[in-house]
């Protein structure tokens, strides 16, 4: 019997945590979740809620103005402590990473890819993973496709240290093959932190696998990529485009990733005009 009262205490707690941080998120003008590692990441795990992501105009407020909708079942008038999210640095999320063996990929990298770039960057792109030039060096984006995503930011009038670059996973799977789901499982809590801790107002993501992860679609690249789409709680927009390396294989898909990048580069100027 106490055990059976313990239960229901945790499940009592547990539901007042839950409501707790959808009135947090509401109250930061959240209105839909989309699932995905990524989002689960940012409540500690759990699942079970759609995987659509609602697409709004390009307006940052228009994207982000909207706020969760209750059920009809839910007790709208229980007033809960607002909950924050956890607060990490990049110094604290590296700390935390350590020299991790958290999956199978650390059996055969030669160094861990964190990432790099401003701490404090406005604009976040992220990779799928690293590649050999990358894991020789510990570096994001250095080997040909790194080299033509430097040429893509600085078409947009920034620099790479304007910026900040990281992957899906930061070890480099065997023969650049895509990340599997444990090794993406594993990994996406500390792209979280890192994005927790630089709180992008924009992020790129190159590639469908790393579209897939953080934002939780499952269908293909084309039918998400050109607009932007919100990242869970988080006031920042995600642009999903073609990945680097995937152009240098297909030039004629630079044109596409070029009207994606003019759109980042509007909601840019856009979003520091408004600082």
């Amino acid at each position: 019997m106490a055990s059976e009262m313990s239960i229901e205490k945790k499940k009592g707690k547990l539901i007042n945590d839950i409501i707790s941080t959808l009135n947090y998120l509401k109250q930061r003008g959240v209105e839909y979740i989309p699932d995905g590692p990524g989002v689960r990441a940012l409540f500690g795990g759990g699942g079970g809620v759609a995987d659509e992501i609602r697409v709004a105009s390009e307006s940052p407020k228009e994207i982000l103005k909207s706020t969760v909708k209750s059920t009809a079942h839910e007790k709208e008038e229980q007033q809960t402590p607002m909950v924050e999210p956890p607060k990490m640095t990049l110094e604290e999320a590296i700390k935390k990473l350590g020299d991790c063996k958290r999956c199978k990929l650390s059996n055969s990298r030669k160094n861990i890819v964190f990432g790099a770039g401003n701490p404090n960057a406005t604009l976040m792109f992220v990779g799928e993973g690293p590649g050999r030039d990358e894991d020789e060096q510990g570096i994001p984006f250095v080997g040909r496709a790194g080299k033509l995503l430097d040429k893509i930011i600085e078409a947009i009038d920034l620099k790479r240290s304007d910026v900040y670059i990281a992957n899906i996973v930061k070890c480099r799977p065997p023969q650049n093959r895509n990340p599997e789901p444990d090794e993406a499982s594993a990994c996406i809590p500390f792209l979280m932190d890192q994005i927790g801790a630089i709180k992008p107002k924009i992020i790129v993501t190159l590639g469908a696998v790393a579209t897939q992860h953080l934002l939780g679609t499952k269908g293909s690249l084309g039918s998400v990529r050109g607009r932007f789409h919100p990242l869970g709680q988080m006031e920042t927009l995600v642009m999903p485009t073609f990945h680097p390396a995937y152009l240098l294989r297909d030039p004629s898909k630079k044109r596409e990733a070029w009207d994606d990048m003019k759109k980042v580069r509007d909601m840019y100027n856009q979003l520091k005009e408004g600082d």
